[in-house]
């Protein structure tokens, strides 16, 4: 999935995943009732943060990755009818295993 979006620094795009709607026991949860997604797929990384004599860091996650970010880290916003949240790499606490 392309986005419209660069990423400067050491920020990246994440695509929100969904919390499941229902309980283990089946119960449907309402919208309200759901908690914010901390779980998405990185869409668009941004080339590094610069040291401070002003050699590129290369980042740790890539486009593809499965990440865990803080629960009120980033900025979200919408494009074309889609929600991504976009992150410093350090608000990313975790990568999912494949």
């Amino acid at each position: 999935m392309a986005v419209k979006l660069q990423p400067l620094a050491d920020r990246l795009v994440v695509k929100p995943i969904e919390a499941e709607g229902k309980t283990k026991t089946g119960i449907y949860l309402p919208d309200t009732a759901k908690e914010k997604p901390q779980e998405g797929e990185v869409v668009a990384v941004g080339p590094g943060r610069l040291s401070d004599d002003g050699k590129r860091i290369a980042m740790d996650v890539k486009v593809g990755d499965i990440v865990v970010y803080a629960k009120y880290g980033g900025t979200e916003i919408k494009i074309d009818d889609e929600e991504y949240m976009i992150l410093r790499e350090g608000d990313i606490l975790a990568k999912k295993g494949k």
